[in-house]
């Protein structure tokens, strides 16, 4: 039977010491002689963000922050899961788990969890509140790593079944973004009898058509190419992490500066960025240093960059013929990753909703969360 117990965070004050500790200590390589960010994290941005996590950032006020939303261990057949349940204040909240990526973390949910959960005190309707499940995937943050091989997306579905149904949620919403995705994806193909709807801010970059599909569309070679040119020139980090992630865990796993370096970059490359604006858009610096935290004090750098390497294993491909059978809703934000068209979704899914959105990118949830907020209310209005 399913475990769920609360949990409050609570790190030692000796791990924030051993943190300060080891950025005053940091050894820094030679600057690079090209120019910002273009081998790599930039040096000045580095410094100013590693000195205001000794110097200024307040980790206490961010974990205050993060116990203030009710938190839990679920103890599942399949394993043990961080995460936090928010009921909806509204005449019939319908439930909604909403699952994050990497380099990300429960922290993407917190600018939006009020939003969804209390839409009458953010001028939107209380009909349309969510009861909601933000999880920590497994790896990520307080959510164990898994005990052996094969926790891939559609075994982490599987998981999140268990902990709706352990919830007493037999009918739900599924929402996500990166990894969130994928997971959600799989939510829906292996339990369309409990998933009402599918919401997306991210088409998976490995998802492909059957192959009996028709052949692409010209619209659709050039987004194959796009794709392919992103992960030339972008994707190192994913063949790494999808290969030897425990090579790289050694480094990241001991040493914050190169932790905060790794995620910062894709922060700033994935983020709706206007030049000469914040490095970062709309994503606060301090709510980038608790992430970058969550990594840190729980020691799950290397554990949540294996998920690459399982995923691989199980590509999210479609036999011929199949076809997912949730509707789907998807907000397309221009600043995301290489998105496919309508066309190719269509193509497995019944595409319900699809918003070209005004501006965010990778990280929507916490870059326009007002904007994804109420499309997620309205692609789930008519599905509660």
């Amino acid at each position: 039977m399913p475990d769920i117990t609360p949990f409050t965070i609570a790190v030692p004050d000796a791990a924030l010491a051993d943190l300060r500790r080891r950025l005053a200590e940091a050894r820094w390589p030679p600057a690079s002689p090209a120019a910002a960010w273009e081998d790599g994290t930039d040096a000045a941005f580095l410094a100013g963000l590693a000195a205001r996590w000794r110097d200024g950032y307040d980790w206490r006020a961010a974990e205050a922050q993060l116990n203030a939303v009710p938190g839990f261990m679920a103890r599942l057949p399949g394993g043990t899961v961080h995460f936090q349940h928010a009921k909806g204040r509204g005449p019939r909240p319908f439930p909604l788990i909403l699952t994050h990526g990497w380099p990300g973390s429960f922290v993407e949910a917190q600018r939006i969890l009020p939003l969804l959960t209390d839409p009458g005190a953010h001028d939107a309707d209380p009909e349309d509140a969510f009861d909601l499940v933000v999880p920590s995937l497994p790896g990520y943050g307080f959510s164990p790593a898994p005990a052996a091989p094969g926790c891939g997306p559609a075994a982490i579905a599987g998981l999140w079944h268990a902990l709706m149904g352990a919830l007493g949620y037999t009918r739900y919403g599924a929402q996500g973004g990166d990894w969130g995705a994928s997971v959600s994806t799989w939510l829906a193909r292996l339990h369309p009898g409990a998933v009402a709807g599918l919401h997306l801010n991210f088409i998976p970059g490995s998802f492909m058509p059957p192959p009996d599909a028709a052949p692409p569309t010209p619209q659709e070679q050039a987004f194959l190419a796009r794709r392919d040119t992103w992960a030339g020139h972008e994707g190192a980090y994913e063949h790494i992490q999808a290969t030897r992630p425990q090579t790289l865990a050694y480094a990241l796993g001991d040493s914050p500066l190169g932790l905060a370096a790794w995620i910062a970059e894709k922060f700033r490359a994935w983020t709706d960025t206007a030049p000469g604006g914040p490095p970062l858009g709309a994503v606060p610096p301090d709510t980038l240093l608790t992430n970058i935290s969550i990594y840190w004090f729980t020691g799950s750098i290397g554990s949540s960059m294996r998920l690459y390497r399982e995923a691989a294993a199980r590509p999210l491909h479609f036999a011929p013929g199949e076809r997912v059978a949730p509707p789907l809703g998807v907000a397309v934000f221009p600043a995301e990753l290489p998105m496919p068209p309508r066309s190719w979704v269509e193509r497995v899914f019944d595409v319900a909703r699809w918003s070209e959105m005004p501006r965010g990118g990778h990280f929507a949830a916490l870059e326009a969360p007002e904007a994804l907020a109420e499309e997620i209310r309205a692609f789930f209005r008519p599905l509660r």
